[in-house]
């Protein structure tokens, strides 16, 4: 798959004199829900009260469907009330959570399968020379020219690590088969290698992958239920969770808690400028996904944005998220 667009939602909550933002990558049917259903449902209630909100929320589409495009929505709003909660109080998101670390290590993701041999080399150089521990790139589209994109890229990045991510692109077989031959080449992450709702697949995959392997999964999941049932199957070795998806950061940190509980690692998806407060509260978080759409999206529209250092971000001393939108700099994106 190719995509030309990124449509970045964004909420604002206004309380106190103060404006939370929150957005989520999603499609603009999100913002027609947040105006017409989810607003409505916290107009002239207790700002700080954010998890009776976030259970309205759910209430309100119940009968719309959760999962998906309102999750998505319920993601933007609770991410603008822990941003405008933060702000209130006049500290950062991370010391509001609180904070477990001062920074997050970060992976550089990209290597998209469009790429040719030298533009894959040149994006994850660069991400190693910069101090990433590990890079990710993407296979599953031609599965003959993996194994060669691959080398590739192990002769760019030198002892960096290299994750690959198929977004289900295989089938059974041709994972447990891939999973050999990748780690004969020296990666180590193996990113739904099948479709992360085939959890039974995704359990074989990890029992049959060479031990230094990791499994991963979970980008997709929208609610506790979900990340539940993966590790209640033993699906994953670690578990993903966007929180511009999952219900936001009270989703993420919901997440984070099962994490602690089934004693698996959790690292974060995308959107990095949203996930620094959650990541460096999360006890068990590996680290961090430094997307280049996003981090790409991010830089430009946001002041405050992280930049990576020595591979890892920190936050800054800003309130809140930390983020300043320049509204000026993203009217001429508007839809």
């Amino acid at each position: 798959m190719e995509w030309d667009r990124t449509t970045m939602v964004m909420a604002e909550v206004e309380a106190g004199g103060a404006v939370g933002l929150g957005y989520t990558y999603a499609s603009p049917v999100a913002a027609e829900l947040i105006n017409t259903v989810l607003g409505p449902r916290l107009a002239g209630q207790n700002v700080l009260q954010i998890e009776a909100h976030w259970t309205a929320m759910n209430q309100a589409v119940r009968n719309i469907g959760r999962p998906g495009i309102a999750a998505t929505a319920i993601s933007a709003v609770d991410i603008a009330l822990w941003d405008l909660k933060a702000k209130l109080f006049g500290v950062p998101l991370g010391v509001l959570l609180p904070a477990a670390r001062d920074k997050v290590a970060v992976y550089g993701s990209g290597g998209f399968t469009s790429y040719d041999d030298s533009t894959l080399q040149t994006q994850l150089g660069q991400w190693a020379a910069q101090g990433c521990k590990w890079v990710k790139m993407k296979v599953g589209r031609d599965p003959e020219r993996d194994l060669a994109r691959v080398e590739a890229a192990k002769k760019a990045i030198g002892g960096t690590e290299l994750f690959v991510d198929a977004n289900g692109g295989y089938d059974l077989k041709q994972s447990i088969s891939f999973a050999q031959q990748f780690a004969r080449l020296g990666v180590t992450w193996f990113e739904e290698p099948v479709s992360s709702d085939d959890l039974a697949g995704l359990r074989l995959v990890r029992e049959k992958a060479p031990a230094p392997m990791a499994i991963a999964a979970g980008e997709y999941g929208y609610t506790p239920y979900y990340f539940r049932a993966m590790l209640e199957a033993r699906a994953v070795d670690v578990l993903q969770a966007d929180a511009t998806r999952c219900g936001g950061i009270s989703g993420f940190m919901r997440a984070s808690s099962l994490c602690d509980a089934y004693l698996i690692p959790l690292s974060s998806h995308c959107a990095p400028s949203i996930h620094l407060a959650p990541a460096l509260a999360a006890p068990r978080l590996l680290h961090m996904e430094w997307f280049h759409d996003h981090v790409r999206i991010e830089q430009m529209l946001f002041e405050g944005a992280p930049r990576l250092r020595g591979g890892h971000v920190a936050p800054n001393d800003r309130p809140g998220l930390g983020l300043e939108f320049r509204r000026q700099d993203a009217i001429r994106f508007e839809v």
